[in-house]
């Protein structure tokens, strides 16, 4: 994480687009993206060194949160398509999957913010290709074990896209708070 170059984050016309879907999706899509301009945002002009600092009493970084944010919606977006196997069980997580989920939230060794900026992107062109070919946004799967889920719940695909939203918006907010902290940027005002 030596390197000095700085990681330019994409514009709003490098953003997925919708257009290629209409209604409710397109509207999904829409917020999806203009959250995820928000997070990027955070990221403009700075090194892989800024992007992997922390600068509040949180174990946060801007290059951890993009990897995080990627991660949560890779992953349900998997759920979608696979059920929620793939989420794995929460209930039986070894120290190993913690420790796993931690380096989530940080820059590690090799790591830049072109890359994570970059991974973001690939999921992102994911997300709006399933969003847009998904047969119904009313089919639904029960979530994996979780002690913060209550047992039997079912989630649409709907239903995740707007946790993604959720996640991705939450993020963003705490992303914007980093970087003011770090520089005294800010993403919006």
């Amino acid at each position: 994480m030596t390197s000095t170059h700085s990681a330019t984050a994409p514009t709003a016309s490098t953003a997925p687009s919708s257009t290629a879907v209409g209604g409710e999706r397109a509207d999904l899509l829409q917020t999806l993206a203009q959250h995820r301009e928000f997070l990027r945002l955070t990221t403009r002009d700075l090194t892989d060194e800024q992007a992997a600092r922390r600068t509040t009493v949180s174990e946060l970084c801007l290059g951890g949160l993009i990897k995080h944010v990627a991660s949560v919606e890779r992953s349900w977006v998997n759920f979608i398509l696979e059920g929620p196997e793939v989420l794995g069980d929460w209930s039986n997580m070894t120290e190993a999957d913690w420790a796993r989920r931690a380096d989530e939230f940080r820059l590690l060794p090799g790591e830049t913010l072109a890359g994570v900026l970059e991974e973001y992107a690939e999921v992102a062109r994911r997300t709006d290709e399933v969003v847009a070919t998904v047969p119904d946004l009313d089919a639904s799967q029960p979530l994996p074990s979780a002690p913060w889920y209550e047992p039997g719940t079912q989630w649409s695909v709907r239903r995740v896209l707007l946790h993604i939203i959720a996640e991705t918006s939450q993020h963003a907010g705490h992303a914007d708070i980093i970087r003011e902290s770090l520089d005294g940027a800010k993403s919006m005002g």
